[in-house]
């Protein structure tokens, strides 16, 4: 019996995906639950598992588009399973056809040539050495020796033309972006092109929270099994922060505006396919533990390709750490439809002045974009730097002057 593959719906409003990848090939024979295909929707690329055991023949060619319910395969659930042994066996070889040997050609004798002298070709060995080191072709260059062959004077003299292509690979490859990487560029272009989107930036001492981390970090991983990273003091940071600024935690509908009285806070991570933002779900309901564990069960999805569409939405703010990439200062674009974005960045050590005296400390540059429109400057500086004092003053604005009972120690 011939089974129908059909593209399941990775997610509400979600009407066609595109064929990433085949994982088999045509008259394979898979087994059921077998990953074998990657699918692309405009959110994520999941995984397509075979729905029974037997001999596939596939619908569909890489790349192209399906909408949900389409079949993209057919499975022979009756096809017997093939041993171990390898069911190919090697063609016959063509026989090579055996050439009839030529008649002996009759040649004349080549005409003796004189011996090659200094000046034999269009440039002499002087002047083809200093011409290879520039990257200039010698047709390019006109001699000045005798009959124009190219003198070493007239190769250190030479300039590369301007446009004219030198000696190394000019390659270039085409290849077809996929469905989420195009949606990623549509959503972008439409944030800059909807959105009167402005950029605030400070700068925030990370001493206390080396401090804290130093002393705490090696018990905290021993009892919790995850490392007490920068992004538990940064989402709870922002969860107080967006506590205090509500128009951050908002967003525009038509012709009005959505406030939330939760914080699910989107965290952006590099994941196989490209930037995945996964949401860490009523992140003021956390602990550090519970931060530090969330974030990580995420990213370990997002790495091995298994993140879902329903744990990439719903976000009302969201942080990206270009830091982890060595970036100092950058304007991150708002993730729509949220309203705010936070920017972490690499952390530096530089002078500063600390009660009066000039210090040398580990400071990091934030960057807060915002949408102008629902979002004042009053409230974008005064949510920056509700954040900045938080993470300058960890133990008592975020762990309430306790700090074994904060890291449940």
């Amino acid at each position: 019996m011939a089974l129908e593959m059909k593209v399941p719906s990775p997610g509400e409003s979600i009407t066609e995906v595109e064929i990433a990848q085949w994982l088999v090939e045509n008259g394979d024979y898979v087994e059921k639950d077998q990953a074998i295909a990657e699918v692309d929707s405009d959110k994520a690329t999941l995984e397509l598992p075979a729905e029974a055991s037997g001999v596939i023949t596939l619908k569909a060619e890489e790349g192209d588009a399906v909408a949900v319910g389409e079949v993209v395969c057919l499975i022979d659930t009756d096809a017997p399973k093939p041993d171990g042994a390898s069911a190919s066996s090697e063609a016959p070889k063509a026989e090579e056809k055996k050439e009839e040997p030529a008649a002996p050609v009759k040649t004349e004798a080549p005409a003796p040539q004189k011996a090659a002298t200094y000046a034999t070709g269009t440039a002499s060995p002087a002047a083809k050495k200093v011409l290879a080191e520039k990257g200039i072709d010698a047709s390019q260059v006109k001699g000045t020796g005798r009959d124009g062959r190219i003198t070493k004077a007239d190769a250190i003299d030479a300039k590369p033309s301007m446009g004219t292509p030198g000696l190394g690979s000019r390659g270039e490859s085409r290849k077809k972006l996929s469905m989420l990487r195009r949606k990623v560029a549509e959503r972008l272009v439409s944030v800059k092109n909807e959105t009167a989107m402005l950029t605030t930036f400070n700068e925030v001492d990370m001493q206390p929270i080396f401090d804290l981390r130093k002393q705490y970090k090696e018990t905290f991983k021993t009892k919790h099994g995850v490392s007490l990273g920068f992004m538990s003091f940064f989402t709870l940071a922002c969860v107080r922060a967006l506590k205090m600024y509500p128009a951050v935690n908002s967003m525009i509908d038509g012709k009005e505006m959505i406030s939330f009285d939760f914080q699910d806070i989107s965290i952006a991570v590099s994941g196989p396919k490209g930037l995945m933002v996964p949401v860490i779900r009523n992140a003021e309901n956390l602990s550090f533990r519970g931060v530090e564990s969330e974030v990580k069960r995420l990213a370990i999805r997002a790495r091995d390709g298994q993140i879902t569409v329903d744990e990439m939405t719903g976000g009302t703010f969201t942080i990206t750490n270009g830091g982890v990439f060595g970036s100092m200062l950058s304007t991150p674009i708002i993730n729509p439809p949220q309203s705010a974005i936070l920017g972490m960045h690499n952390i530096v050590e530089r002078p500063i002045v600390r009660d009066g005296q000039i210090v040398v400390a580990p400071i990091m540059y934030v960057a807060l974009s915002y949408d102008h429109r629902i979002i004042d400057g009053k409230e974008s500086v005064g949510f920056l730097v509700a954040v900045k004092e938080a993470l300058e003053n960890p133990v008592e604005l975020l762990m309430d002057n306790d700090i074994n009972r904060a890291l449940e120690l």
